[in-house]
Formats: C-alpha cells, sequence, structure tokens
C-alpha cells in the first residue's frame, strides 16, 4: 500500500509504463513496417502539384466522405481491379511533422472510395466541372459545391482554362468559369489516385461474396459477353449521363449520335479505347478503354448497349468485328 500512496512513484510508474507501451505498440511496429513493407516497382512518387493537391484534399477534409482502400469485397469492385495491399502505401510519407495523414484511408464512405478515381474518371473537364457543381454532372450528388476554388471573369486571359458549366448551374450566364491554382492542383491529385499493377506473376487476392456476373448474347456469334449496361453506368454514364444526352458545351450526346449508330465502327471502337480531342464546343474525351483495360468482350457488350438505348436503333455489333479495329489499334 505504500506504493499506492506514494505519488512520486505512482507518477513515474506510469509515466515508465506509457512510454514502454507507446515503444512496443507504436514506434516499433511503425519502423518494422517500413522495413517490410516497400512500394511496388510501378508506384510512382507524386510530383510538386500533385503533393500540393493532396494538402489541398487534406485542408478541406474530403476524407469526412472518401475513402482510400478497396476492401476485399465484392462491393467494393467498383472501385478498383483489386483490394489494396499495404504497398499500395508505403511510398507515403508524413505531411510534416506534426501532421500523418498520409494514407487518408477514411472510414466514411458517404461518397464512392477514391483508390482509382484517377482510372475510373481521368478526365480533367469532368473533374473540374464536378468540383464546382457536382450536380451538373451527378444530379443525385449530395457533395457541396467547391465553387469558391474557382473564379468568375469576363474575359479569358492566356493560358485561362475554361470550365464548360451548363447554363443552368451559372449565376451569370455571361461570366466565364476559370479553376485557380488550387483546382488544377486538387485535380491533379486526383488524378494520381490510381492502383499501381501487381508485378508479374503475383496474383491480386480476390474478391469476396462473388456475384454471378450477368451474361448477354450480342452478335452473330451468340458469345457471352458482360452485361453492357453495367459497363456504360460504371465508366459512361459520369460524362454521357444515364439519359445518354451529355450535358450541352461539356459533353456530347450518344442519343442519336452518327458516330454510336453508324455502320463504320472503327471510329467508334477507336474513340473508346483511346479516346478523342478536337470536337468543338467539348473537351477532349480520355482513353476509357485503355485505362480500364476494356478486352473485346467489353467493348462489345458497350456498343451494344449504346446503339440500342435511348432511342437508338443500330444494329449489334460482333465481337469478331471488335477485335479486328481493337488488333489494328495495338
Amino acid at each position: 500500500m505504500e506504493f499506492l500512496n506514494n505519488h512520486k512513484t505512482l507518477f513515474w510508474s506510469a509515466l515508465i509504463l506509457f512510454l514502454f507501451l507507446t515503444l512496443q505498440i507504436a514506434i516499433l511496429p511503425a519502423f518494422t513496417n517500413q522495413q517490410i513493407y516497400k512500394p511496388l516497382p510501378d508506384a510512382k512518387p507524386l510530383t510538386k502539384d500533385e503533393l500540393a493537391g493532396k494538402a489541398i484534399y487534406v485542408e478541406n477534409g474530403c476524407i469526412a466522405c472518401h475513402t482510400q482502400q478497396v476492401r476485399e469485397v465484392e462491393m467494393d469492385k467498383v472501385f478498383g481491379s483489386r483490394p489494396s495491399i499495404p504497398a499500395d502505401y508505403a511510398g507515403n510519407h508524413r505531411m510534416d511533422f506534426w501532421r500523418n495523414t498520409a494514407n487518408l484511408l477514411g472510414s466514411e464512405r458517404t461518397g464512392p472510395d477514391l483508390t482509382a478515381i484517377g482510372e475510373r474518371q481521368p478526365s480533367s473537364d469532368w473533374q473540374l466541372l464536378h468540383l464546382y457543381q457536382p450536380r451538373a454532372v451527378v444530379k443525385e450528388s449530395i457533395m457541396p459545391s467547391f465553387s469558391f476554388l474557382f473564379e468568375e471573369k469576363d474575359y479569358l486571359d492566356k493560358g485561362d482554362i475554361e470550365v464548360k458549366v451548363p447554363p443552368e448551374f451559372l449565376k451569370n450566364k455571361f461570366k466565364k468559369i476559370v479553376p485557380t491554382k488550387k483546382a488544377l492542383q486538387l485535380v491533379a491529385y486526383l488524378l494520381s489516385l490510381k492502383q499501381t499493377k501487381l508485378p508479374e506473376g503475383i496474383k491480386p487476392q480476390e474478391f469476396l461474396y462473388k456475384k454471378e456476373v450477368k451474361k448477354t448474347a450480342g452478335g452473330s456469334g451468340a458469345s457471352a459477353l458482360p452485361d453492357g449496361g453495367e459497363l456504360f453506368t460504371a465508366n459512361c454514364a459520369s460524362c454521357h449521363q444515364a439519359t445518354g444526352e451529355g450535358l450541352p458545351g461539356a459533353f456530347p450526346p450518344l442519343k442519336g449520335s452518327p458516330i454510336v449508330t453508324g455502320d463504320d465502327i472503327s471510329v467508334y471502337v477507336t474513340i473508346i479505347m483511346t479516346g478523342y480531342t478536337g470536337r468543338p464546343g467539348y473537351g477532349p474525351m480520355p482513353a476509357v478503354g485503355k485505362n480500364a483495360n476494356f478486352t473485346p468482350e467489353m467493348v462489345t457488350a458497350l456498343m451494344n448497349h449504346e446503339r440500342s438505348s435511348w432511342g437508338n436503333n443500330a444494329k449489334p455489333v460482333t465481337l469478331e468485328q471488335v477485335k479486328a479495329v481493337m488488333d489494328q489499334l495495338k
């Protein structure tokens, strides 16, 4: 009982126990993790602008609604091609002496996981418009507007990037919306978020609770194809909208498009796989098919969905036709 009555002994005993537990539970495991886990061979460090964008991501509390961890359950497969592993975060460092927040794993999934948002949505035009007014591209979005990261101008200066905002979301229809440096840096960080491929020969962990993938017959060969509607929703609807009507001045419509409904599919397949730049009044389209590793089966299913939706009534394309065009693109 003498021990309990001596406040100095109690204080120093508690302090020593606290320091011992801190060493064993926090410090030594951290050093061990640094020795065991190394960045994947193809992992790229963040550039200066991307690092600045990460700080803006932290500054604006994006972690409150978004995670950056693909779990091993099937429902997370829409967020990445494989479950996240410790090596994905091995290249991260403390932001400064006082702040870690390096991994930004998050715990809330109010918004979608951003682990591979740079692959799922590689269009800087979409990202900028989404930041300025989320409901311009996702009608049901509850994300707040980050319009304070943009400027309204009467005229564009040299080097300015104009954000193509639909008229109904403009306070002043005669003003030009231009992103600030902070907005561009934040978008640079978002576009850098991609899953690094595992070294050859290493298989990723499998997703649990797999669902049976829907199959549809497509083309003259009646080959089993993925669900074209699901592919469209996951890869195209955010820009071209679920209605296929796109956004005026931002993203072109697929409904009634001569490229979508035409008989010459070579241009159609090429745009899906390699992207397209140069259409007046619209921003460049990224290489969606290349970024998402589309197979000929996926491209065929996606094309047949678009050619038969929203009033489009074009004849289905065959897997053989798509394969022939994709072989030429290699």
